[in-house]
C-alpha cells in the first residue's frame, strides 16, 4: 500500500511538471501576428513636464512615419531585413534622434557613428563602429554582413569599405546640429564626462546632461515568412573620448535576432548592456528556460540590469509576433504595429 501511495504521488508530481512545461510551451508557440514591427528612439529621463507640445508632436510624428515605412514593406510581403533598414534610415535622417543626422558629439567635437544588424534565420550579422562620413550606418552594417567575411569593421577601414561598396559618403559636417553641439558645450562647461555621474543634482536640472549617455534608434521586424531581423544605430555617448564604443554595434548586447526565439534592439547605458549581454540574454532565457518574451525582457531589464546599476531599455519581438517594450528609465521613445495595422506610439512611462 505504501509503495502504491508513493507511486501515485510521483505520478502526480510528474504530471504537474509536464503540465507546467506544456503551459510554457504553449505560451511560446501561440501565433498572435503573422508579421509585426517594433521600434525605439532612445530611453532616458524623458518627462512630460520637460517636453513642449510641439516637441512631443514632432517625436510622435517621426516615430509613426518610421514604423509605417517598415510596416508597409512587411504588409506587401517584403523582408524583415528591408523593413528594419528602411525604418531605421527614417530615424537616422532625422535630427530628433541620436543616430545619423542627429548624432551627438564626442569630446573632440566630432560625430562617431555605430550600428549593427542581425538576421534571425541565418544568425549572420554585421556591425560598424566609429565611422564619421557614412550617411547610413545601418546600411553599412548590413553591407558588412552580406559583402564581407567579417562581422564588425571600424573607423577609417569601415569608411573605405563603404566607399568601395558604393554607399553614400558625406562630409562630416552633414552630422552637425546646433542642438547636439550646444549639449556638448554645456557638459564641457560643467566639467562633466559621461562616466562622472555622481553629481546627480547638477545633472537633474539639465535633461541633455542627464540623458547624455542615452539615445539610440532601433527596430525589430517579423515578416510573413517567419523571419526576424533586428537593427540598432547610434551616435553613442555625448562627450565620449578615446574611441569609446558602446553596446549598439555589439551583437548580443545592442542587437540580437534568432528565429527560434526573438529579436531585440537595446538602448541605454552601453557599458552595462555589454557586461550583461542584454539582447542575447533575453533570447537565451526564452530558448533554455522556456520563458515568454515578457518574462524574459522583464527579468533582464527590471531585475538583472537594474541590480547591476544599468539603465535603459529594449524593444523585442518574438517568433509568434508578441511584442515587448521594457525599460527602467522615466521614458522611451517607442512604437509598434501589428499585422492589423494597430499603431501604438508612446514616450513616457505609463
Amino acid at each position: 500500500m505504501k509503495n502504491f501511495f508513493i507511486a501515485i504521488v510521483t505520478f502526480a508530481f510528474l504530471l504537474s511538471c509536464t503540465s507546467e512545461s506544456t503551459k510554457k510551451e504553449t505560451l511560446n508557440t501561440k501565433k498572435v501576428n503573422d508579421f509585426a514591427i517594433i521600434i525605439h528612439g532612445g530611453a532616458g529621463t524623458i518627462l512630460k513636464k520637460n517636453m513642449s507640445d510641439e516637441k512631443e508632436a514632432a517625436y510622435k510624428a517621426k516615430l509613426e512615419e518610421a514604423i509605417t515605412v517598415g510596416h508597409t514593406i512587411l504588409k506587401n510581403g517584403g523582408t524583415s531585413q528591408e523593413a528594419v533598414v528602411k525604418t531605421i534610415q527614417v530615424m537616422e535622417e532625422s535630427p530628433l534622434f541620436n543616430a545619423g543626422k542627429g548624432a551627438v558629439f564626442t569630446h573632440e567635437e566630432t560625430n562617431e557613428l555605430d550600428a549593427s544588424f542581425m538576421d534571425g534565420k541565418t544568425l549572420n550579422a554585421g556591425a560598424v563602429a566609429g565611422v564619421t562620413n557614412v550617411k547610413s550606418p545601418i546600411e553599412l552594417a548590413v553591407k558588412i554582413m552580406t559583402d564581407s567575411d567579417h562581422v564588425m569593421l571600424s573607423g577609417k577601414g569601415a569608411s573605405v569599405f563603404a566607399k568601395e561598396k558604393g554607399l553614400e559618403i558625406v562630409d562630416p559636417s552633414y552630422f552637425f546640429t546646433d542642438r547636439r553641439f550646444e549639449s556638448l558645450k554645456r557638459i564641457k562647461n560643467k566639467n562633466k564626462t559621461e562616466l562622472d555621474h555622481d553629481d546627480k543634482k547638477a545633472a537633474f536640472y539639465d535633461a541633455d546632461i542627464k540623458n547624455a549617455k542615452f539615445g539610440t534608434v532601433g527596430c525589430v521586424a517579423l515578416d510573413k515568412n517567419g523571419n526576424i531581423a533586428a537593427g540598432t544605430s547610434t551616435g553613442g555617448m555625448t562627450n565620449k573620448r578615446w574611441g569609446r564604443i558602446g553596446d549598439a554595434p555589439i551583437i548580443g548586447s545592442g542587437t540580437y535576432a534568432n528565429n527560434l526565439t526573438c529579436g531585440v534592439s537595446s538602448t541605454g547605458w552601453g557599458e552595462y548592456f555589454i557586461r550583461s549581454q542584454v539582447a542575447y540574454d533575453i533570447s537565451a532565457q526564452m530558448e533554455y528556460q522556456q520563458k515568454s518574451l515578457k518574462e524574459a525582457t522583464s527579468n533582464v531589464i527590471q531585475d538583472k540590469l537594474t541590480k547591476l546599476g544599468g539603465t535603459g531599455g529594449v524593444v523585442a519581438l518574438d517568433k509568434n509576433g508578441n511584442m515587448s517594450f521594457e525599460f527602467n528609465t522615466a521614458g522611451m521613445y517607442r512604437a509598434s504595429m501589428d499585422e492589423k495595422g494597430n499603431l501604438v506610439v508612446k514616450i513616457y512611462k505609463e
